[in-house]
Order: C-alpha cells, then structure tokens, then sequence
C-alpha cells in the first residue's frame, strides 16, 4: 500500500544514525534511575530499536503492537525504568522513533505551545522547542489540554499538530522547517483530532461549530494540497438550532481493493475519501456529533462511533459509492457504546471500552456479544494491545489489563500517581505512558 510509514527495519536504521547524530541530551532528566538496565540499552542499542510508534495509535494506527515480554504489573516502585517530568500541560500521546520520544505540550495557559523530545534509552530531555505563541487560546473543556493532538515522525521530520493554534513540520534535531497558522475554525471545546500521513501530504480533520473541511497539506511546504468542505452534517447543526456541528475524530488511511480510501468521522456521517484529490467516494449517515474515536477497520468493515450525545456504534462494509447508508451498515449497537475511546480490533473480536468503565467483547463480522464486564473508572484513553492483552487505561492512571478472548479474563490492576488521558504507546519490551506531570518507561526489572 503507497501510503504505508517506514517498515520497522527502516525505522531501526534510521534510528541507529539519528542516534549517532543528534549528539548528547539537553540536559539529564529528573527521574529514578537504574544503572544495570541502561547498560545494557547502550551495549546492545538495536535490540532497542526494533520497531516504533511514530504515530496516534501505534504503526497502523488502530492501537497494535508486536512487542514481547512486557511487564504485566507495575507500580510507582516496581517495574519503572525511568519517569521523566514534562512540564506544562498535553494530552498528545508518545510518538517514538528509534532513540527520539516527541510529545506536544502546553504553558502559559495555552500562551506557549512546545513540542519536547526524550531520549528513549535513557528518559533524558533531548530538545524542547517552541513551536507557537497563540495570543488568545480561547477557552477549552476541562479534560481536554492545548496540546492534544499526537505529532507523527517519519524519516528525519517531527509533524506536531496543535488544532486551529497551528499545524507545523519540525527537523528531528529541533529545527522548524515549517509551520501554518492560518487555518481557522470555531474548534468549541479545543484541539483534538491528530493528523495522518499518506504520501506526501499530511491530512487532518477542521470540523467546527462554524466550518467543516479536511485539509491536506504539502507535508515538505506546508502548502495546501486540498481541502474538502463536509457535505452531509445536518443543516440544524450548522445553523445552530441542533446541538454544535463538532467533531474531533483522526482520520485513519485503508487499502480497499488495492486503492487508498483516508476514512474520517464527522457529525452526522462517516466517509471515505480518495486521498490523492480529497473527493468523496462514498459516505454513511448517524445522529451525532463531537465524534472522537478514531475509525478501525478490519473484515472489510470500517467501525466507528456516532458522537455525542447517544453513541451509536457501527460496522459498515467498503467497497460502495454514494450514499451506502441503507446498503453497506452491516450491524450496529447502542449498549456501551464509546464516546471518547477507540475500539481495538484483534482478529475475529472487536473491543470497546466505554466511558464508564464497561468493557464489551463482540463478533467483528455480526456484532454479537461474546461479553460484557464492568471495568470501573473513568475513561478517554484508547485501548492498546500487545502479546495477546489488551491494556485499559483510566483517568486516574490505573491500567487493567485483559487477556484477548472470547471470554473474560483481568489479569492485572496497575496504578500510576495522577491523571491521564493520553493513550499509551508500547515499543519492544516497554510501555511508554504519559500522566499530568510524567512520562514513564515502564519495564520488566
């Protein structure tokens, strides 16, 4: 598929050299240390940089990772190789490429947005580079941050993303290459959606109360490439007598039949698009708005979540043109039903975890339901998996984690200091998690 990232063979290549070109960190980090382990990353360096996660959700975008012999359980004293303090306020989740660790961040009340890079190995500042200084952030809700959207690394080049406040291009050593500033809607509650790379352009949603578009930009120039106004949002929404016209949802880029489809979640419909022009190929309608979770798709299905402020989740099948609404929607469920998270397909089963804590197993294919459990909690973190567990992160930091099945199985309940939102990221044998005031490396001892 063209739009396919680096293989992780690559990725291990480039970060070998990136390694030995980006020269000694900016300054040591203030975290636990643990001399034996970091000795053997710096003995044995490649065996650490085998694969990546260069992007929201991992290499694929829907939350897989092929890392073994993870930590099961940890705590604040147990099974952390390095916690690193980030200062100010993000949600963007880790994004990890060979030796470099980019997140995005907030001070200054929004005034001062930062993109900061960590040294993998070692949980070191590597560079902290100002990217945008917005003169009136506005207001955001609550649990949302001014850096919420997740950067993407590809080759030498950092895209960091921050909604209306900017989108910009940055070297792997620190340096802007790029930034665009000019690309306004009313975001209501703040940025969210991150961005998705296909080719040579970098693509993401601007769906506001006032204007819905993508766009696509040049990802070398910056330049727009095109943008694509949302046809199908109820006009109530838009004229404001129904609710807002919001969504904050990430695209996601899928082969169907050979061809690149980008599939991208708005208020009132999900739709497919030729990512090379921006045109519609076909589009599936729903009640609902402030969409976040980011599409998956697998069987020949696209799942997504309708939004606010009664989530409906579908399956609906590729291959249609048009409406396909009444053709194409293969099954649907209201039952816990997720607002924030996305769903993780494994295989035959889908896995939603709700809001509230209420996690459900389904038939990817027919929408049954192998199980339901109350998980407990508060949740806006997307699950991730690995090694055949599914990892479920809370509010309150505390992950459980499940085992993939068809039948339910807690393995494990692991609590962190402080809050999160931010989805986690899991490279070979570690999870990389990220609270209010840290980021963790966390690992077998």
């Amino acid at each position: 598929m063209a739009n396919r990232l680096h293989s992780a063979a690559d990725y291990a290549t480039i970060a070998v050299v990136s390694a030995l070109l980006n020269g000694p960190a900016l300054e040591p980090p203030s975290m636990l240390r643990f001399p034996a382990a970091f000795s053997l990353w710096l003995i044995f360096p490649i065996l650490a940089l085998a694969a990546d996660w260069p992007q929201f959700r991992g290499p694929d975008g829907q939350g897989h990772s092929s890392a073994t012999g993870l930590p099961l359980t940890w705590s604040e004293s147990d099974n952390i190789a390095w916690k690193t303090p980030i200062r100010g306020r993000g949600w963007s989740s880790p994004a990890i490429q060979g030796e470099q660790i980019w997140l995005t961040t907030a001070l200054d009340d929004g005034h001062s947005l930062h993109a900061v890079c960590i040294n993998r190995s070692s949980g070191a500042m590597m560079h902290d580079v100002e990217v945008f200084t917005p003169a009136d952030p506005g207001h955001i809700n609550a649990k949302n941050s001014y850096a919420s959207p997740t950067p993407i690394l590809e080759g030498d080049r950092v895209y960091t993303h921050f909604g209306i406040y900017g989108t910009a291009c940055l070297s792997n050593d620190g340096r802007v290459i790029w930034k665009r500033e000019d690309i306004k809607y009313n975001h209501g509650h703040g940025p969210g959606g991150s961005p998705v790379i296909w080719n040579d352009l970098i693509i993401f949603n601007c769906d506001g109360t006032d204007l819905q578009f993508m766009v696509a930009l040049d990802k070398n120039t910056g330049q727009d490439r095109w943008r694509r106004d949302r046809d199908h949002v109820d006009p109530e929404r838009k004229s404001g007598h129904l609710d807002f016209a919001l969504a904050y949802s990430t695209p996601l880029v899928i082969d169907v039949e050979g061809q690149p489809q980008v599939v991208s979640a708005t208020a009132d419909y999900v739709a497919g698009y030729d990512p090379r022009t921006g045109e519609e190929i076909w589009y599936s309608s729903y009640v609902g708005s402030s969409n976040i979770p980011r599409p998956v798709y697998g069987k020949g299905l696209v799942f997504v979540s309708s939004g606010y402020d009664n989530p409906v989740f579908y399956a609906v099948r590729v291959g249609g043109h048009g409406n396909v609404t009444a053709s194409h929607v293969v099954w649907s469920t209201k039952k816990a039903a997720p607002l924030n998270p996305s769903p993780l397909l494994l295989g035959d089963e889908l896995y939603l975890i709700s809001d509230k804590g209420i996690a459900t197993c389904l038939d990817a294919t027919t929408g049954k339901q192998h199980w339901q459990q109350r998980i407990g909690g508060s949740f806006l973190a997307s699950p991730v998996s690995a090694e055949g567990r599914i990892y479920l992160l809370d509010e309150d930091a505390t992950v459980t984690v499940i085992a993939a099945g068809k039948e339910f199985k807690k393995l494990a309940t692991n609590k962190l200091d402080g809050r999160t939102v931010a989805s986690p990221a899991i490279v070979d044998s570690a999870i990389f998690l990220r609270t209010d005031g840290f980021l963790y490396r966390i690992e077998r001892r």
